[in-house]
């Protein structure tokens, strides 16, 4: 098993690409340290991780907009496990519109989960990191943040910060042995995706090479191996998982 032995933690784990996420951590041999703000979902998740792989998860709703919710988040997480070997950044949230129309609240919001977010929870990892001198840290970036796209410059700009957020750090925490890497998705099969309209799905699969949506799994997959060793020479980078859509 590829993360035998080792602790995740994995934000915005209760559905969708965290949970898959979360899950073949588990199955690779990992304990899990995961919340979301959806904390009847991450209850089911973690009862289904736990049967399915028997592995260790230990669950909390927070907000990761809040340092003192993080921080205490990370210290139980010291407390139950003692170590802290991989962290993914993927608590994320959209509310579009176009800039005439959006409103600060919107903007707001969405810098503040994505990219305020992701730095709240680096940070508190870092020192443990940087202790053991060895971790892994997974920032759950997007095509979005690489191409922009009407209707969603919170959002970009969210995803665009934290592609350059990934370097700076990767560049500051390369000496004590820490990995950062950022993961681009592009479609992925959701549930937002799956309720777009059929003329919708077309279109986008006009511009993706490969014709088809991705699926978690296949976000899951690079996850593991940015967090396995045989990611061991790999930092400051941005791999896109979005079907050839964006070269």
């Amino acid at each position: 098993m590829r993360l035998e032995n080792k602790i995740s933690v994995i934000t915005g784990a209760a559905r969708g690409i965290g949970r898959e996420i979360a899950m073949l951590f588990a199955k690779e041999g990992s304990d899990l340290a995961i919340c979301d703000v959806n904390e009847e979902a991450l209850g089911q998740t973690k009862a289904e991780i736990e049967k399915e792989t028997g592995r260790k998860v230990f669950i909390t709703k927070i907000d990761v907009t809040s340092t003192e919710d993080v921080d205490n988040f990370i210290k139980k997480i010291l407390d139950n496990f003692r170590s802290l070997d991989i962290l993914v950044n993927n608590a994320g949230i959209t509310k579009d519109n176009l800039l005439i129309r959006m409103s600060e609240m919107e903007w707001d919001a969405v810098i503040n989960v994505n990219l305020k977010g992701a730095f709240n929870c680096t940070k508190a990892v870092t020192r443990s990191m940087m202790k053991q001198r060895h971790g892994k840290i997974i920032n759950m970036a997007s095509i979005i943040g690489v191409m922009g796209n009407a209707g969603q410059a919170n959002y970009a700009a969210s995803k665009g910060g934290l592609i350059a957020f990934t370097k700076t750090v990767a560049k500051e925490l390369g000496s004590r042995n820490i990995n950062v890497n950022a993961i681009a998705p592009g479609f992925i099969r959701t549930d937002m995706t799956d309720k777009l309209a059929d003329d919708m799905k077309e279109k986008l699969l006009d511009l993706i090479p490969l014709k088809r949506m991705g699926e978690a799994q296949d976000v899951a997959k690079l996850a593991l191996f940015l967090a396995s060793e045989d990611s061991d020479y790999v930092t400051g980078q941005v791999i896109k998982v979005d079907g050839g859509m964006v070269m």
